[in-house]
């Protein structure tokens, strides 16, 4: 059979998504057209020749972008069978059949995409998978990707994934309503496998998009020391819960060793009230003791907050400022850090409580997300005068630190006077979901 996967965005990283199933599905004997339409425009004639067409939706914005490309398929090709999967196809499951996709699949996808191939129905569980390495052919090369940008220079970039699921239950993530703390690994030969294609078409950093990389920390750790040894050069960053990297601070030296250059971790809040009702597993104090042992490790600390949650003031919103200035971790925060809004999509924990579930206005199909505002009208207009700062700021051009100080002036009506400070490395995307 010959099929296309698509995926609509990736933030920026050559799909995981797409190369994994693509060596599945070409192991079981199928012609497979991988298309990444953030870099390629869509491939008309190919999906007209498709008998099953599979969109790969790992994010809120995928999702999205992917909708409106479902009915341009049916017209295309109206025989062709229609799949979603990936996080967020199970979780917008009714929207999507509403838009003509035949078959939805979870976040253990490949074999499924093999049965469904096969003309079997999909086992649809989270079954524990004997993954294979991952078919990049066809896909566009590193280059048109995003890039990490460092003091000397950028850098090309890879992207593989050494476990999915998490552990962990936190109220707002979108992992929990599909993997419902389930954790999976990826056999360590195949990670292996995946970085070494990837360092011989360029790369030269390697990003883990594990939702949380120590969930299997002796996984984790003996995959990057593997790294590490054979490609002594090459750089790499990951996402990890303040949680673990408190429970585990003796690895943290190691992970740096090994070639880490910052960690991604979701802070989420400074207020200890609101991450208890988040079920973030952390509290500020222990937030802060993190970004103290990164400090005397020499790796750099890469926070991610939700700027306005439904508890989110004038005052607290101050106050995050606040402690991201005194803990110095201007350069580390993504400007847009500064303006994200919680979403609640469908089958949030977040609608567990009370007081969320009295403040939404039902559910939006085309945003896919529970709409709500806040009660305080200048809440509201403070939250949207943010947003725009940081999106004039960004299409400027705009520094980390320069965007910084504008949003202070406009909380604290006040200049607020920075020390300039070299940018860590970061990745040249600044969307998060």
């Amino acid at each position: 059979m010959q099929i296309v996967l698509i995926s609509t965005y990736d933030m920026g990283r050559q799909p995981f998504g797409l190369a994994s199933p693509a060596a599945w599905l070409r192991r079981a004997g199928n012609t497979v057209v991988c298309v990444d339409l953030a870099v390629s425009p869509f491939p008309a004639s190919i999906v007209h020749e498709a008998g099953l067409v599979a969109f790969h939706l790992p994010m809120h914005t995928a999702t999205r972008l992917a909708a409106p490309l479902i009915g341009r398929v049916r017209e295309v090709n109206p025989g062709a069978r229609i799949c979603c999967y990936g996080l967020y196809a199970p979780m917008n499951a009714a929207y999507l059949r509403g838009l003509g996709v035949d078959a939805i699949l979870g976040g253990e996808f490949e074999a499924d995409l093999v049965r469904l191939a096969d003309g079997i129905g999909p086992a649809s569980t989270l079954e524990k998978l004997e993954f294979v390495e991952p078919d990049r052919s066809g896909l566009p090369s590193l280059s048109h990707y995003a890039k990490l940008r460092v003091i000397d220079g950028v850098r090309t970039v890879g992207y593989t994934e050494a476990s999915r699921g998490c552990k962990h239950l936190c109220r707002h993530c979108p992992v929990v309503p599909v993997y419902q703390g389930a954790f999976r690994v990826v056999q360590p030969k195949v990670v292996l496998a995946d970085i070494r294609q990837q360092v011989a078409a360029g790369a030269s950093h390697i990003t883990f998009g594990d939702p949380d990389f120590w969930n299997g920390p002796t996984h984790a750790m003996r995959i990057v020391e593997a790294m590490h040894a054979e490609f002594p050069t090459v750089t790499f960053d990951a996402t990890i819960k303040v949680e673990h990297l408190r429970k585990h601070r003796e690895l943290i030296q190691p992970l740096h060793d090994a070639g880490c250059l910052f960690v991604t971790s979701a802070i989420e809040s400074v207020d200890d009230e609101v991450l208890r009702k988040l079920d973030k597993g952390h509290t500020r104090a222990d937030f802060v003791a993190v970004a103290e042992d990164f400090l005397r490790v020499g790796l750099a600390l890469a926070p991610t907050f939700i700027a306005f949650l439904p508890w989110t003031t004038r005052e607290s919103y101050a106050e995050l400022l606040q402690v991201i200035r005194d803990l110095d971790l201007i350069p580390n925060v993504s400007s847009v850090q500064l303006a994200l809004k919680l979403l609640i999509p469908s089958g949030s924990r977040m609608l567990e409580l009370n007081e969320i579930a009295d403040l939404v206005n039902g559910f939006d199909s085309q945003a896919l997300t529970h709409q709500w505002r806040y009660p305080d009208e200048e809440m509201n207009a403070f939250t949207a005068r943010v947003f725009a700062l940081i999106g004039q700021q960004q299409k400027a051009g705009g520094s980390r630190a320069e965007t910084f100080r504008m949003v202070w002036k406009e909380t604290m009506h006040e200049e607020l006077n920075l020390v300039a400070r070299a940018a860590i490395p970061y990745l040249d995307e600044p969307w998060y979901c």
